[in-house]
């Protein structure tokens, strides 16, 4: 009951509007991924960045399993196997930025995309966390049994032999 398991990854783009962009960062995440992106909307109103609630302002795709692994290790190569430790959260989650997708292995440059950057977010957990999403007696997960910020390191650097500097 104590290993911990990547639950997911969400790969997110916001480029700000709806247009071009926008369905370069779909085409970019349908690449990487081989899935297909879910675009967002904003539920704001900012008029200085011209936001009204309903806007297509960006997109992402979240992997689970298998495939999740798979694309991590790739973009973390691209990360060049390091990470901050500002990156990890308490809670055990990490997340990491890629400035130019050309860094990831894998992917050749397109010209209709551009150069954009992506942001990547990993959720761990370990057996049992579903009782805090379960439908009937919902729970919170004990202490005990949460994951803390150096039991994420040090997963990350047994599972996929990431080095984190501080």
């Amino acid at each position: 009951m104590r290993d911990i398991k990547i639950e997911k990854i969400t790969l997110n783009i916001g480029v700000g509007g709806p247009g071009k962009e926008l369905d370069a960062a779909v085409k970019l995440l349908n690449i990487i991924t081989g899935e297909k992106p879910v675009k967002t909307t904003s539920k704001k109103r900012i008029p200085t960045w011209n936001l009204r609630p309903g806007l297509t302002i960006a997109t992402k795709v979240t992997l689970r399993k298998e495939k999740a692994i798979e694309v991590l290790k790739r973009l973390l190569v691209a990360k060049g196997g390091k990470l901050n430790e500002k990156n990890f959260d308490d809670h055990g989650n990490f997340s990491f930025g890629i400035a130019e997708y050309l860094d990831i292995p894998g992917v050749e440059y397109d010209a209709e995309i551009g150069i954009i950057g992506l942001e990547v977010a990993v959720t761990l957990m370990r057996p049992g966390f579903r009782i805090k999403r379960r439908k009937l007696r919902i729970k919170k997960i004990p202490a005990r049994h949460r994951i803390v910020k150096d039991e994420a390191i040090k997963f990350m650097n047994e599972k996929f032999g990431i080095e984190v500097e501080k």
